[in-house]
């Protein structure tokens, strides 16, 4: 026991042992390439499209806004889980996380929103509290009445016949506003969401510079 004890202490009193112990140093912190921090501004003019807000999976991490002259996201690190969507939704490119802008743009590809709207004939009335009600609707017929009757086929949805008439649907930006003002829960607008990737224009080599 005591010669085992001996060699012990012979082993970890060597000088080289003991310089490493008391002067060990670790690998300098290096941020990956693929990490993802946080959301960031990029400088460019949000539009206020929301789709940011749409996309985000984490309630209450990103709102967007007004301020000053304009609107502007803000990120809320607390319940922000740092994916990516909203950099990937934002059809004017006004957030950036690590490469995932850089990335979307070398490859083509982008998030596109479409809006479907679902009228439930049982519970509908015909009350047209959502034509009304429709921002889209508004720009569209400043005319429409309380009845949600129009007289031009422009505008997203309007009453005809007792019932509710959708004649544009690609014009829905997916505010919900008509959902809010229905008293019968009658009417659904459904956010879809669609992965696409467009051909990336390289120029030619015979090109000049």
């Amino acid at each position: 026991m005591a010669v085992s004890l001996f060699w012990y202490m012979v082993e970890f009193a060597r000088f080289e042992w003991i310089k490493k112990f008391l002067f060990a140093k670790t690998a300098p912190l290096i941020t990956p390439a693929h990490f993802r921090g946080f959301p960031e501004p990029t400088g460019k003019a949000c539009q206020h499209a929301l789709f940011c807000m749409m996309v985000c999976p984490a309630p209450g991490a990103i709102e967007v806004l007004h301020e000053g002259d304009g609107w502007k996201p803000k990120i809320h690190k607390g319940h922000c889980i740092r994916c990516g969507l909203c950099v990937e939704a934002c059809p004017n490119g006004v957030l950036r996380s690590g490469r995932v802008l850089e990335t979307m743009w070398d490859q083509g590809t982008s998030l596109l929103f479409s809006f479907r709207i679902a009228i439930d004939p049982d519970l509908c009335m015909g009350c047209g509290n959502c034509c009304t009600a429709c921002p889209v609707n508004k720009l569209a017929d400043a005319q429409m009445g309380a009845g949600g009757h129009s007289a031009t086929d422009e505008v997203i949805m309007r009453v005809q016949g007792g019932d509710i008439l959708v004649l544009h649907e690609e014009k829905c930006t997916g505010c919900k506003t008509c959902e809010q003002s229905c008293p019968n829960d009658a009417i659904r607008i459904a956010r879809i969401l669609e992965g696409i990737q467009q051909p990336i224009q390289k120029p030619s080599p015979e090109a000049g510079p």
